[in-house]
């Protein structure tokens, strides 16, 4: 085995210790690279090669969560997520700062963000408590509705232009079925999170957690709307090259 296989597949152990263990599976007896050897076993390994290949990928590929106290610089240093917002804000009149507010509020601008597992016993990582995925954290069953409504069916959740233009969209449909003006990043981040039967029916109320967070989303959109003030000139000669 080269040294580029045997790379792998000290990843691929790596990789499978955890879940091993939880199946009371030990390592120490149980190599990985000693079962998948190319010269015995050469269509068995390339076989689980295949299978975990697209597992590491995904995760060499993945956008890292970010933190931002400056929504200037990352919005110079990422083109083409300006570009996709300010995209969205003439699409549906939903000013960029509080796309920005929300998404980052769901992914800290992460591509591939989701809900954190619940716990087994409170120690064994379980299921998640929802399917919400992506730069917006949304449910799939949202996600088709969008898709259904605008007729943009190849859209993904983990890319930022279509998270970008998911969020323009959904704000908009608060603005339609809940009287929520695009501009209110408070009360659109509620409706945002409980849907808009959910806020009607000011579900948001018996949350005082969400309130908490809507309030962090609303001083992050004002913050967000000083510092873009001071920079959109700049960014508007920057996205020209995001053309090319």
């Amino acid at each position: 085995m080269n040294n580029h296989q045997n790379a792998i597949f000290h990843q691929i152990t790596n990789f499978l210790k955890t879940p091993l263990a939880l199946l009371g599976v030990d390592l120490k007896n149980f190599q990985f690279n000693k079962i998948c050897h190319f010269a015995n076993h050469p269509y068995l390994c390339k076989g689980l090669t295949l299978l975990f290949l697209p597992l590491f990928l995904a995760g060499c590929f993945s956008t890292p969560a970010i933190t931002v106290d400056n929504i200037c610089v990352l919005m110079d240093e990422e083109v083409r997520w300006y570009k996709a917002v300010k995209t969205s804000e003439k699409k549906y009149g939903v000013p960029a700062y509080v796309q920005l507010a929300i998404i980052y509020q769901e992914s800290h601008f992460e591509s591939d963000a989701r809900p954190p597992r619940d716990s087994l016993f409170g120690i064994i990582p379980w299921t998640r408590p929802s399917n919400a995925y992506g730069f917006a954290q949304v449910k799939m069953e949202t996600w088709e509705w969008y898709q259904k409504d605008t007729g943009n069916y190849d859209a993904m959740r983990d890319k930022f232009a279509d998270a970008a233009d998911f969020v323009g969209w959904y704000i908009s449909k608060s603005k339609k079925l809940s009287k929520i003006s695009k501009r209110d990043a408070y009360n659109q981040y509620l409706a945002y999170h409980e849907g808009h039967g959910g806020f009607n029916r000011k579900t948001y109320k018996e949350k005082d957690w969400l309130i908490s967070v809507a309030k962090k989303v609303e001083g992050n959109a004002k913050r967000y709307q000083r510092q873009l003030q001071q920079c959109s000139t700049q960014l508007d000669k920057n996205s020209v090259w995001s053309y090319f």
